[in-house]
């Protein structure tokens, strides 16, 4: 109902062979990674396995989350009644740790479950079908594709593990137009995406008692959707919101980035599930703005002055007061000054 507009495991990767693949899925990455490093100091791993503090009104908000299950690639929170949101910990170590390396989670009604995202891997999503099924006594009968990178793509098949039936998985026009555009697995995905999600107005789904709204937005991608709870007021937020990982800007349009965190954010006190990190508290997701707002201005100040952006990324630095932000790769800093620079100037 549209609202008014308003396969078998994989083999095991070591440390080296996981970077190189999750910069890949985070985006596509056009240069080479090196080491997952941490802007200040050691402690990646310890930093974003711990869980975070939860925020929002109503149901969540006094409430810290309760932890359902934990893998070596991950963990599920249970964030509120019938609510749960796998964080992903992709740096644990485990040999199998880039199973879903994106977050997402499980809502579930008296009528249906819906699941967020489909992950890096079939086994990811099929773990988490299972999840769904253990925890909200139900398969999923639907599955939201926030966008279209392969991190939270890259599964889908794992919803199908007979080759028919499964969920409903949905994604915005755009999103399926770009896994048929990569042709090859991507091709197959798009094949199973089953309806379209609108682009100019909010779908609304009744699970039962349970209202979710899918919000059209942009600014990670062109087209990137969040998945929000009515009540208790929980938003899965897709890759708009990271946490503790510094964000990936390669297909991003900063400005229209910004703007839909600031959207984000402006509709009161709620709980955010992050594309990547642990939950973060309301302190975490200031600071997260706050980084957004200085990439901004590192960028235009070193455009303005004529610098390339690999020297404006050699110039930036986070503030102490902003916390410790672990890196997916080097070449992070100059991605974002590189998505400035094209929307700075778009004839170069």
């Amino acid at each position: 109902m549209t609202a008014p507009s308003a396969g078998p495991p994989a083999p095991a990767l070591g440390r080296r062979g996981f970077v190189a693949a999750a910069a890949a899925c985070l985006g596509h990455l056009w240069l080479a990674p090196s080491e997952v490093r941490a802007l200040s100091g050691g402690g990646a791993r310890e930093r974003l396995d711990r869980p975070g503090r939860t925020i929002g009104r109503g149901a969540v908000s006094a409430r810290r989350p309760e932890i359902a299950t934990r893998e070596g690639w991950g963990r599920i929170e249970e964030v509120a009644d019938g609510v749960w949101a796998l964080i992903s910990t992709p740096l644990s170590g485990h040999p199998d740790a880039h199973r879903t390396v994106s977050n997402g989670g499980i809502i579930a009604g008296r009528d249906g479950v819906l699941v967020v995202e489909a992950f890096a891997r079939p086994e990811g999503a099929s773990w988490m079908a299972e999840r769904a099924l253990e925890l909200a006594g139900r398969a999923p009968d639907r599955v939201i594709l926030t966008h279209h990178h392969d991190d939270h793509t890259g599964g889908v098949p794992g919803y199908f593990p007979g080759g028919d039936g499964g969920p409903a998985v949905l994604s915005t026009a755009p999103v399926k137009e770009r896994l048929m555009e990569q042709g090859g697995v991507s091709s197959a995905r798009a094949a199973r995406v089953r309806d379209v999600l609108p682009t100019d107005g909010v779908e609304m789904f009744d699970l039962g008692g349970r209202i979710v709204h899918v919000v059209p937005r942009d600014g990670h991608t062109g087209s990137d959707v969040t998945v929000e709870v009515e009540d208790p007021a929980v938003v899965f937020c897709g890759d708009l919101v990271w946490n503790r990982l510094f964000p990936n800007y390669v297909h991003a349009t900063p400005s229209r980035l910004s703007r839909a965190l600031d959207a984000i954010l402006s509709d009161g006190e709620r709980l955010l599930v992050p594309g990547h990190g642990p939950i973060p508290g309301a302190g975490e997701v200031g600071m997260y703005r706050e980084l957004i707002a200085l990439v901004e201005d590192a960028a235009r100040r070193a455009h303005e002055a004529g610098v390339s952006p690999g020297e404006a990324a050699a110039g930036f630095s986070v503030p102490a007061a902003l916390g410790e932000w672990t890196f997916f790769s080097d070449s992070y800093v100059e991605v974002a000054m590189r998505a400035w620079y094209r929307e700075l100037d778009p004839a170069g």
